[in-house]
């Protein structure tokens, strides 16, 4: 492959695509869509389906059944939120933290990366990619350069249908009549377009006779492939009536023999959406990805590391060759379904100190009775804000595990207030500050006093996840002050992570169940897509979530939060912490980590500083007691070199707490010589989201 793979086609236009057809027959049972209610508007073709597929796994877990029209209108009701949403269709909820979110906010759409491809709207119609990454010491960097450009004379565009992992955009012409629906979806090797009326496209030059509807072109040394459903090429011209399809995909690097006659059968059944269930057990948590065809026939999809890594289902029709991404190597697979496993986290809000010796203990308490002296007034912003009420429940919690109720009693009623004041859900009423409204237009709850942009819909997994740690810590012990919180925890966990579609909030708002992890930009106004820097602060969302689950007697909900907790972990050790450094696109990457993990590329760079410390420190944060995850299936050489890259000259660097946990987790030994360094530790690399009490009992719980 190289980096020239622009090829621009006549006005208006289609592009064409490879393969000999082949029949593949297959019952084509519907699959159940338990999270398919709502008002997602259906995709050109309809609803779909999928041939039926064994389950492999755990068994299917029901989704939490929450009432988010309720929750959200007792919430103060105003229009905090600063977002524009121009190309979506009316009565849609704005999909907010996809991959796909640049094509919907905005005043220009921005390109995305449905993993193998990349993909763009333009003024007439889009244009497809292949991102060929480009790698330096800092970055793996595979932007979008058009290799297919599709032009049907569009004035305009709007999505009309999106899933979590799916989206549609609908073409129309100057006089708001639709041309026809694309749509493409993480995963996917296809980008599909089916016509609403009879469109003529051209199909350029270098592109021979369809073949039963299968065309084949050498574009900048990739076999691109076009297969059509109906419809016809002469003179350069491709002709589609209505209703017809047509779906390009480029043929994988070292094809099967097979791949392109795969590829070229599923693709005339465009994919219309993608279904969502999970499952958990004691061992792992299932995720299972269906994805609809519009007449139910077989599809294909590609895997990324993490659906390979550790205990996987046994696949069947993979091997099909492979594509090079951002995110390392891409197996294409034939079938409909994707299943994978990850290993099971269980939220969890306490170390384990039964074994901790008598010295050690004493040292805690007594760093305890100093931290919480020294605990300041909490800020009033919902990132600052719900930092500091976790450091202090988590000292309260650490108190009372010690038996020293006494010396935290003074806190623990300090932060019940805190977080009383916060849940009163018509507090804004009142006050600019520690209180949530429900903002109808951009279906969102949003916290007054926002920080890092969290008015745009930014960071509120980040931001919630620290609440509701902090609520599930104190609320253990305290069912009264559960029922007080109930309200406004409820609303900010179905914000960042309902289930279920509805006219209040958008489905599983920042996960990605293709990905395997969150994404936090709100509205991802990058060329580069979507992104997220602090994976292990997302895993710290689904840990807090389930802690509120706990507390609040939501036993769905709590599978839900394991869920999603053991797959962001999963992804964040095998995209952030534990990279693959022997992929051959990593080959002249010279970092142990990458911080900064976007749709179409990978850094060692955080957005706040330089410091080789904060590389590290910002997928740490905060070394909840369910961290032990970064450790699974890791070897100590691999943490050992990533603190030592982090922090050469020691500790007293930004994060320096966290890389001391870190290391502890090389073993007992290591987390005996950090005891040593944590107590000499100054405050200033003690995080404000930590404590000195914590970090050593972190240590002692490690075998310090």
């Amino acid at each position: 492959m190289t980096a020239d793979r622009t090829v621009r086609l006549g006005t208006p236009r289609v592009l064409v695509a490879a393969g000999v057809v082949v029949v593949l027959v297959a019952v084509a049972l519907l699959v159940a869509r338990p999270w398919a209610q709502g008002t997602i508007a259906p995709a050109a073709g309809g609803p779909g389906g999928a041939p039926a597929a064994p389950l492999v796994g755990p068994d299917d877990a029901p989704p939490p059944d929450v009432d988010t029209a309720a929750l959200t209108s007792a919430l103060t009701q105003a229009d905090d939120a600063k977002v524009h949403a121009p190309r979506l269709a009316e009565g849609l909820t704005p999909p907010s933290n996809r991959w796909y979110s640049g094509l919907v906010f905005g005043d220009e759409p921005l390109p995305v990366f449905p993993l193998p491809l990349s993909f763009a709207l333009t003024d007439g119609g889009f244009t497809i990619g292949l991102p060929d990454p480009v790698t330096s010491e800092r970055a793996v960097v595979g932007p979008h350069v058009p290799a297919v450009t599709v032009d049907v004379g569009a004035a305009s565009s709007q999505v009309v249908a999106a899933d979590p992992v799916a989206v549609t955009a609908r073409l129309l012409d100057a006089g708001g009549d639709a041309l026809g629906d694309v749509t493409v979806a993480a995963g996917s090797p296809f980008v599909s377009f089916t016509a609403a009326q009879e469109v003529e496209v051209g199909a350029g030059n270098g592109f021979d006779a369809l073949v039963d509807g299968v065309t084949t072109g050498d574009l900048g040394g990739t076999t691109w492939g076009l297969a059509v459903s109906d419809g016809s090429l002469a003179g350069g011209a491709l002709t589609l009536p209505a209703g017809a399809t047509a779906a390009w995909y480029a043929l994988p690097d070292d094809p099967s023999d097979d791949a392109a006659a795969v590829l070229a059968a599923a693709a005339v059944d465009p994919v219309v959406g993608v279904d969502v269930t999970y499952g958990v057990d004691d061992d792992v948590a299932r995720t299972t990805l269906t994805y609809r065809t519009a007449r139910a026939t077989p599809s294909a999809h590609v895997l990324m590391r993490h659906h390979t890594t550790g205990e996987q289902p046994e696949r069947e029709g993979c091997g099909l060759g492979t594509y090079r991404s951002v995110h390392g190597t891409l197996e294409l697979c034939a079938g409909s379904t994707l299943t994978s496993f990850a290993p099971t986290l269980r939220p969890t809000g306490t170390l384990d100190l039964d074994d901790v010796d008598d010295e050690r203990r004493a040292a805690i308490v007594a760093q305890v009775e100093e931290d919480v002296a020294a605990t300041d007034v909490f800020d009033a912003d919902t990132y600052f804000g719900g930092k500091d009420l976790y450091r202090a429940a988590t000292l309260v919690v650490l108190g009372e595990q010690l038996g020293a109720d006494d010396r935290v009693a003074g806190l623990r009623t300090r932060v019940a207030d805190a977080l009383r004041e916060w849940s009163e859900p018509t507090g804004c009423d009142e006050r600019a500050a520690r209180c949530f409204v429900y903002d109808e237009a951009a279906r969102s709850v949003v916290g007054r006093t926002p920080s890092f942009g969290s008015e745009e819909l930014n960071d509120h997994h980040f931001h919630y996840g620290y609440l509701l740690s902090a609520a599930g810590l104190l609320g253990a012990d305290d069912p009264d002050l559960v029922d007080d919180l109930r309200p406004v925890m409820d609303a900010l966990a179905a914000d960042v992570a309902a289930a279920q579609p509805s006219d209040a909030l958008p489905q599983l708002r920042t996960f990605d169940p293709y990905a395997g992890h969150a994404w936090a930009s709100g509205t991802s106004p990058f060329a580069d897509g979507n992104n997220q820097e602090s994976a292990s602060e997302a895993v710290n969302a689904w840990n807090g979530l389930g802690l509120w689950a706990q507390v609040s007697g939501q036993d769905d909900l709590l599978t839900q939060a394991t869920w999603l907790a053991s797959t962001e972990a999963a992804s964040a050790r095998d995209y952030w912490t534990d990279p693959d450094l022997d992929d051959p696109v990593m080959d002249g990457y010279e970092h142990r980590v990458v911080a900064l993990t976007w749709g179409g590329k990978r850094d060692w760079a955080t957005w706040f500083s330089a410091e080789p410390s904060a590389m590290l420190g910002i997928l740490l944060i905060p070394m909840n007691p369910a961290s032990d995850w970064l450790a699974v299936d890791v070897e100590p050489e691999q943490i050992l070199a990533s603190v030592a890259e982090a922090a050469p000259d020691g500790p007293d660097v930004m994060f320096g707490d966290y890389l001391l946990m870190y290391r502890a987790l090389a073993g007992p030994d290591e987390a005996a010589d950090a005891w040593d360094d944590a107590v000499a530790l100054p405050d200033t690399s003690i995080d404000d989201g930590s404590s000195r009490a914590y970090l050593l009992a972190w240590l002692a719980a490690h075998g310090a």
